[in-house]
This record gives C-alpha cells, sequence and structure tokens, in this order.
C-alpha cells in the first residue's frame, strides 16, 4: 500500500478513536445513573468490567472468524453482536443483564481489533503512525467538551437506556471506513484459544469475588499468569526496548483506565459533588490529554506518567471540587505527554523481530489487559466499600509504568 492509498486507513482509525470517545463518555457519564437505577451500588464491577471481558473473549476468535466470514462478514458479525448487546443493556432491569449486553459489545469490538491495529502496522510507517496517535488524541476534543452536557441532556429528555445508543452511527462509520481501506488481508495463526481466555476468567473472578479476597486473588493470579503467556517473551522481566515498553502500557492502563471509569462514581459519593459538575471533571483529562498531545514538540513517557500518577494520588486523598478539577486535569497532561511515545514504542519492532500480527496482538493484550484489570480491580474495592482506596492502588500502577517506561 503506496502512502497515500494509506492515508484512507488512517482516517478510518482517526474516527474509529472518535467513536470510542463518544462511547466512553456516554459510559462514564451514565454510569451513576443506571447505578441508581439498577440499584447496582454493590455491583460497580459488573457495571464497568463486562464490554472488556468481552473484548478479551473475542480476540482468540477474531482470527478465526476472519478465516471464516472475511471482513465483510465478521464486519456484519460484529455490529450485529454489538447493537444486540446495546438493546440488551438498554432494556435491563438488573445488574447482570446489563453487564450481559456490555459483554456483547465488548465482543464485537475485539472482532477487528486485531484486524485494524496489524494493518496500521503493516501499513503505517512510524512517522505517519505517530501523527495518527496524535489525531487520534484528538478526536477526544470535542466529545470532551459536549460529550457529558450532551449525554446528561439527552439522558433527562429521553432516559439513560436510549441515550445508550447514541455512540450507534459513529461506531458504524469508523469501522467501516478501516475495513474498506484495509481490505481482506490473509492473518496470522489463530492465537492459543486456552491461554488468551486465562485473562477474561480471571477478571471474572476478581469482578464476582464481592469482597471474598481469596477469590479476588486467586483471580488476579490467574489473569496476570494469562497476560505473561500472551505478550511477548521478556514483557515480564521488564527486558529493555519493545518488551518494557508493553509493560509499562500494561501499567499505564491499569492506574488511568481504572481512575477513569470510576471518576463520576467517586465525584458524586466521594466528593458529593453533583453530576453535572462531575462530568466536568470527567472531561477535564481527556480534553488535557488531546490538546497535550497536539501541541507537544516531544513526548516524555516517564515524566507524563509521574504527573498522571500524582494527580490520581490527589484524587485518592479527597478535597473540594476545584482539587479534583485540577488533579484530573494534571493526569490527562501527564497522559499527553507520555502515551504518544509509549504507544510507538510498544508497537515498534525494532531487532525484536515481532511481526506486525505479533506487535497488534501485543499492543491490544497490554492495553486491554491493563483496563481490565484496572476495571475489575477498582470494581471490587468500590463494591467493598473501598473506592479511595482503588484510586490509591491506581496511584502505584501509573508510578511503576513511569519507572518502568525508563527501560
Amino acid at each position: 500500500m503506496t502512502r497515500t492509498g494509506s492515508l484512507p486507513l488512517a482516517a478510518g482509525i482517526v474516527a474509529l478513536e472518535f467513536a470510542a470517545a463518544v462511547t466512553s463518555f456516554v459510559a462514564s457519564t451514565l454510569l451513576p445513573v443506571v447505578t441508581g437505577d439498577l440499584n447496582a451500588g454493590n455491583r460497580l464491577g459488573l457495571l464497568i468490567a463486562g464490554s472488556t471481558l468481552g473484548l478479551f473473549v473475542a480476540l482468540p476468535l477474531a482470527s478465526r472468524v476472519l478465516g471464516r466470514l472475511g471482513t465483510r462478514g465478521t464486519l456484519a458479525a460484529g455490529m450485529l453482536a454489538y447493537l444486540g448487546g446495546l438493546v440488551v443493556a438498554a432494556t435491563s432491569r438488573n445488574a447482570w443483564t446489563f453487564a450481559l449486553g456490555q459483554l456483547s459489545t465488548g465482543l464485537a469490538s475485539g472482532l477487528l481489533a486485531v484486524f485494524g491495529i496489524s494493518s496500521a502496522i503493516r501499513h503505517l510507517d512510524d512517522r505517519l503512525r505517530l501523527k495518527v496517535v496524535a489525531a487520534s488524541s484528538a478526536m477526544w476534543i470535542l466529545p470532551a467538551l459536549v460529550g457529558p452536557a450532551a449525554t446528561l441532556g439527552l439522558a433527562h429528555l429521553v432516559g439513560w437506556r436510549w441515550t445508550l445508543l447514541l455512540p450507534v452511527p459513529f461506531v458504524l462509520f469508523g469501522r467501516l471506513l478501516v475495513v474498506r481501506a484495509a481490505g481482506d488481508e490473509p492473518e496470522a495463526s489463530p492465537r492459543p484459544l486456552g491461554r488468551t481466555l486465562l485473562v477474561p476468567l480471571g477478571a471474572a473472578g476478581v469482578v464476582l469475588s464481592e469482597g471474598w479476597w481469596p477469590l479476588a486473588l486467586a483471580g488476579a493470579v490467574v489473569a496476570a499468569a494469562g497476560m505473561v503467556a500472551i505478550l511477548p517473551a521478556g514483557t515480564a522481566r521488564l527486558r529493555h526496548g519493545t518488551p518494557a515498553a508493553l509493560a509499562a502500557m500494561t501499567l499505564f492502563a491499569v492506574g488511568y483506565f481504572g481512575a477513569d471509569s470510576l471518576i463520576t462514581v467517586l465525584l458524586t459519593t466521594g466528593f458529593h459533588v453533583g453530576l453535572g459538575r462531575a462530568a466536568i471533571v470527567l472531561s477535564a483529562a481527556p480534553l488535557a490529554w488531546a490538546v497535550t498531545s497536539l501541541l507537544a514538540r516531544r513526548h516524555f513517557p516517564a515524566t507524563g506518567l509521574g504527573l498522571t500518577a500524582l494527580g490520581t494520588a490527589v484524587l485518592a486523598i479527597g478535597g473540594p471540587f476545584p482539587v479534583a478539577l485540577a488533579a484530573w486535569t494534571v493526569a490527562g497532561i501527564g497522559v499527553g505527554l507520555a502515551y504518544p511515545a509509549l504507544y510507538v514504542r510498544a508497537s515498534t519492532a525494532g531487532t525484536s523481530g515481532f511481526t506486525a500480527t505479533e506487535l497488534a496482538t501485543a499492543v491490544i493484550t497490554a492495553e486491554c489487559v491493563g483496563q481490565l484489570l484496572g476495571r475489575a480491580v477498582g470494581g471490587a474495592l468500590s463494591s467493598a466499600g473501598g473506592l479511595t482506596a482503588s484510586y490509591a492502588v491506581f496511584a502505584v500502577a501509573l508510578a511503576a509504568a513511569a519507572v518502568v517506561s525508563r527501560r
């Protein structure tokens, strides 16, 4: 694929990031409303981890489905699963049904995740990929500015159930662009089914533990074992280069995405602010992330991750609304300084000998394992009454990511 021919693929990836931003803000803004309506205050882990669990169930199946159905058939199957999952979540009457719907939407997302990212690694050079990462970050600016307010307004008019459907057109458009641009490409051999499923199995143990620490501990161990088995050799030992970058990406995702998934709940219950003001804080970090990624001439992973750890630690301590707003803004600035360079380092073969599909799988695995573990652990701690303690755990994970990123 020529550079000109790679531009539609880059545009599709950026469009898909916009869809992800819309989906994220809708889910985070509605979380306190959904929790209250479904009487699920002790089921936060189920509400926030379902989609990521579905993504991990899909990862070992993606290559098999692509080989059998082709890209167009896989897109059709994925969209049916996505729309069906949204309908189930929107009509749910309890936390378990809502989680089942979210599981289906995550399953749909995973069907094309490896395909899209491996296509980007194959066809976009490092310089263009860095620009795509920066442009993708910019896709969070508009949703960050208007997403929470628009979501709350729409929920007030039509209810949270109909509002869940807001991201549908954006998701459809982004996925169609990526599939059309990448075309039908051969995939590598399917991923090992058993080892990959250890991750969602272990995370499910954490989510369902309901404060019973032996099950939570066993789940964390199983998930960690699955992660070590899936990621490239040397990642767990923090080997210099790509493996260390992947390890840092995992720790970053544990800390940042875990904290982000619970921020509105923390603010409404821990800081005792209204949902409207909580929505302002929710927008602060991704907006600061996007602007910093665009404006920063150089990126500093260790420094940025350190700032994010600091902002998250302040949230664990508590304080008035301005403190929360400033802390989460600083956290976003840190991500903007860290993420672009960290992502490119984690998805660049260098002398490691990894193929494009292996790198795509590794990057998705690292980031999504972190998200899953962060949300599962945070949800479990919060359901057991340790909401602020979960933010202390997130801050430690981010500080560790800062240290590892220096390798």
